[in-house]
């Protein structure tokens, strides 16, 4: 899964997706305009792929990690949503979140949050959280799931096994929590257990060391938490995405091409390069050596496609093109305004 730096569909980038044939494309704030532009972007970008269609991604959690123009609705953060007490209110958001992004032509949002914020000090997660305690984010998160996957929006948890207790940011450093596997289990998975029993088919992986579950490897290069925790221990069977690679949490320790290569071996299927063209294409042509060269293993990358074909099928098949009259019915309405309004509300009652 790619990101890029335009608003339209370059010739370069054209180009490049038929030469590599990426499985999904992500889209950021950089790359959106306006409604109309937006379906103009995700249409062209469907037209190129052609008869297998693309995951077209966002982060679209709410408050500060929100993508999307202001004409559409933009919900307060999880923890707000939280605040309001009630999972469907929850719901409402991500039922509305899913129809206008499905409007232009998005079929997939990196959300929810199911990170516990039990460390006050944690400069990148705060209130994307739904709260600083399990249960209250298990029920948020399931309501957002459920909200987002029952209009066929994919939805992906994030970030397994949980960044909740860090005390630095993986967009700019490796952060270590040293916190045992029973410690583990009874707080950080619980959310992400409840998610996968409440039908959560994606989930993105932490860039974080857990030194208990894997004295070696941060979550997303590690088979002991991927394959063995999250797949065998857990029970998910569905599309397992890293972070983007181009962290520093990742850069700063190996080269994209080998940790791509590592993060398949531990068990994801999709990998996440959100902005360079150039590092996409070096791990493109890194996997396609360790497959000739018999570092990967065919039967379980053919695994990896059967998931993610599966939620295509479930999220993406019938690809129909968008049309771009429908927009002024769906995106920034009065009634989804509403929901927006009682979410505030009741949020502010409760504070």
């Amino acid at each position: 899964m790619i990101g890029f730096e335009e608003t339209e569909v370059t010739p370069d980038l054209r180009a490049w997706i038929q030469d590599y044939r990426p499985g999904g494309v992500i889209l950021f704030s950089r790359n959106l305009m306006n409604a109309e532009q937006i379906t103009t972007l995700t249409n062209e970008l469907q037209a190129i792929a052609g008869d297998i269609p693309l995951l077209m991604a966002i982060d679209q959690e709410g408050g500060r990690v929100s993508r999307l123009p202001s004409e559409f609705t933009i919900f307060p953060p999880a923890a707000t949503v939280a605040q309001s007490g009630s999972t469907d209110l929850a719901y409402q958001a991500a039922a509305v979140t899913a129809k206008e992004l499905r409007s232009v032509g998005i079929n997939m949002n990196m959300a929810p949050v199911l990170d516990i914020h039990t460390n006050p000090d944690n400069p990148i997660i705060g209130n994307r959280a739904f709260g600083t305690e399990p249960e209250q984010v298990c029920k948020m998160g399931a309501a957002t799931i459920a909200g987002l996957q029952d209009h066929r929006v994919l939805a992906c948890g994030k970030h397994f096994p949980g960044h909740g207790d860090t005390s630095t940011d993986s967009h700019l450093e490796l952060p270590t929590v040293h916190a045992s596997r029973k410690r583990l289990e009874e707080i950080e998975l619980q959310p992400f257990r409840y998610a996968i029993e409440h039908g959560l088919q994606a989930m993105m992986t932490a860039h974080v060391h857990y030194p208990d579950l894997d004295p070696v490897y941060p979550a997303t290069l590690s088979p002991t938490i991927l394959s063995g925790l999250l797949r065998q221990d857990l029970g998910f069977s569905g599309v397992i995405l890293s972070d983007d690679l181009e962290m520093r949490a990742i850069l700063d320790h190996a080269r994209v091409g080998d940790a791509a290569i590592r993060s398949l071996q531990a068990g994801a299927d999709m990998l996440l390069i959100c902005k360079s063209r150039a590092l996409a294409t070096d791990t493109f042509q890194a996997i396609e050596r360790a497959l000739t060269a018999g570092e990967l293993d065919p039967t379980k990358m053919k695994a990896s496609l059967a998931r993610i074909h599966k939620v295509k099928q479930q999220f993406v098949y019938p690809y129909h093109p968008i049309d771009c009259s429908t927009l002024s019915n769906i995106v920034g309405i009065p009634a989804h305004r509403e929901v927006l309004a009682s979410i505030r509300h009741h949020a502010d009652k409760i504070a």
